[in-house]
């Protein structure tokens, strides 16, 4: 009886480094605006676990939402007039 092995080629990339191309990089520094406004929005909901939200709370949350919001906005309208490769979410 014959082996029955695999004879499939590797589909992986063997030289993989783990390191993020420059594509990459470049659409995290295109993102970084709204990575920033999303921390700070979070933070601001971290802040009212805790305790009761007072009026300073709540206007630190509607402003970080809206900053979250205003940060989407350019992101889409630049998102529209340049293209972007590589592929990082």
């Amino acid at each position: 009886m014959p082996y029955i092995g695999t004879d499939q080629t590797v589909v992986t990339a063997a030289s993989y480094d783990g390191e993020p191309t420059a594509a990459e990089l470049d659409a995290i520094e295109i993102e970084m605006p709204l990575i920033r406004a999303e921390v700070e929005l979070l933070d601001a909901q971290i802040m009212t676990l805790d305790r009761p939200a007072n009026e300073l709370d709540t206007r630190r949350v509607r402003r970080a939402r809206r900053r979250v919001l205003a940060a989407r906005r350019e992101l889409s309208n630049r998102g529209t007039t340049m293209s972007t490769s590589g592929g990082a979410a």
